[in-house]
């Protein structure tokens, strides 16, 4: 019954989707044609155009449902369902247009589909998170929980239980663990794993978790027999869980299944080639808007001293490919420039200083962003020297390399940047590399443009 409840709210949440993309399409004719004057065509509000864009907002939302949008229990996170979406409309957009001006289906202007994308994109989103919202406040008050039963009581077992604990937006209520023998802090002790069959067949529980020790492996055949005789689903915590990545990729050699411990999202062609696309387009855009104000910072270098206005220094990029990092120099060229700066540091002139200050001077990178060397998000790109010591210091410092390094990226806009742990720069770089998304690396953009510009440096 809980798991048919989750799924009737999926089916609600998929026809509004349904409902307020076909309504974004009539608010995008009228903004259009209020917005930049004209009259609007009969084929516009005709039957047939209606009926294309209602077959149009069900694909989508097949789409959707194809991207696990809807699927019962979900634990995804906001930020990957919006850059899902904004994906799916985008490539959606796209071949609509496609179609219509192939086939002439509907005389539509190419502006009120650009519109209907940013209206359909914006109600589903807002949609989104105000069901999220309702969902957390739900689980909060024990409504629309799913019910567990843990299999063991080791380290796995007990970290996840804690987390769930921690957690209750989740939604998983934990209502005891199975395990050789009783464990103080883990809840009820439902039985032995000899009396799983009978546990499962006098209770409703939605799922097991099964996170066994490697040395009791050999019940594992016993349980997954009990759980299919009753028609429970079974996830499992891998032995080994810390060295895990957050999406593995899972491989077979006949009976033989390998687990590619370094997989990301990135490593799919379709997401890199996202990324990329929206790194091409978001550097152009801003070269065009901010080029202003990069000449007027350029001529500030130049009148601040000797030197040209642009700083080069070689860094280490994707697959540890050197290249030639571009800035606005910000210190005095009769000086050595390698080493971290610090805060009242003699090599910064006082103009130099100022644009530090509010990270004025990376501005030129986004040229390094447009060629390909860089992206608008990732982990902060290093000196060689400093690339080769942190290796040998710092563990698994160059899966950092598996991706174009960033302008701006989760660690630094959490604080880490300059003079700070570069253990914790690179336990945040591999999270964000592990969990990457559209939506996360929009809402890094948004947390850099308003507030991560400005660093803790001293002015001059």
């Amino acid at each position: 019954m809980r798991r048919t409840n989750q799924t009737i709210i999926g089916f609600v949440s998929a026809a509004l989707d349904a409902v307020l993309t076909f309504l974004a399409y009539s608010l995008a004719v009228k903004l259009r044609f209020s917005v930049f004057g004209g009259v609007v065509s009969v084929a516009m509000d005709s039957l047939r155009a209606q009926a294309t864009v209602w077959g149009y907002a069900v694909v989508l939302v097949l789409v959707y449902s194809a991207c696990h949008l809807y699927q019962p229990f979900r634990m995804a996170r906001l930020g990957r369902d919006v850059g899902m979406v904004l994906l799916v409309n985008t490539l959606g957009a796209l071949a609509l247009m496609a179609l219509l001006f192939t086939f002439r289906l509907i005389d539509i202007s190419r502006w009120t589909i650009v519109i209907f994308w940013g209206v359909s994109t914006l109600l589903v989103t807002l949609k989104m998170a105000l069901v999220e919202q309702l969902r957390k406040a739900m689980r909060r008050q024990e409504r629309f929980l799913r019910h567990v039963i843990v299999v063991g009581n080791g380290k796995s077992a007990k970290e996840y239980i804690e987390e769930t604990r921690r957690r209750p937006e989740l939604g998983i209520k934990v209502e005891g663990y199975v395990s050789a023998m009783a464990k103080d802090g883990l809840g009820e002790n439902l039985g032995s794993y000899e009396q799983i069959g009978e546990i499962l067949e006098k209770g409703n529980y939605d799922e097991l978790v099964v996170a066994l020790e490697p040395h009791e492996i050999s019940f594992m055949p016993l349980i997954l027999k009990a759980a299919e005789k009753e028609g429970t689903r079974v996830e499992m915590i891998p032995m080994y869980n810390e060295y895990y990545p957050t999406h593995p990729t899972i491989e077979s050699v006949g009976n033989t299944k390998l687990v590619d411990l370094r997989a990301t999202p990135l490593d799919n062609i379709a997401l890199a080639s996202v990324k990329r696309a929206a790194d091409v387009l978001g550097s152009a855009v801003l070269l065009v808007v901010l080029s202003p104000l990069m000449i007027a910072i350029a001529i500030g270098v130049k009148l601040s001293g000797p030197g040209p206005v642009l700083f080069k220094q070689e860094r280490i990029g994707k697959n540890k490919k050197p290249f030639v990092m571009l800035k606005f120099r910000s210190m005095r060229t009769d000086i050595d420039h390698n080493g971290w700066t610090t805060d009242q540091d003699s090599r910064k002139t006082r103009f130099g200083s100022f644009i530090r200050k509010f990270s004025l001077d990376e501005l030129p990178q986004l040229f390094n962003v447009f060629i390909g060397q860089m992206s608008l998000v990732g982990p902060r790109p290093e000196l060689p020297v400093y690339v080769a010591r942190f290796k040998e210091e710092v563990p698994l410092y160059l899966v950092r390399q598996q991706v174009r390094p960033g302008m701006t990226g989760w660690a630094q806009v959490n604080g880490l940047r300059g003079d700070t742990s570069i253990e914790d720069r690179v336990d945040y770089d591999i999270w964000y590399i592990q969990n990457w998304s559209l939506g996360l690396d929009l809402r890094i953009l948004l947390k850099t443009a308003f507030g991560g510009m400005k660093n803790s440096e001293k002015l001059v």
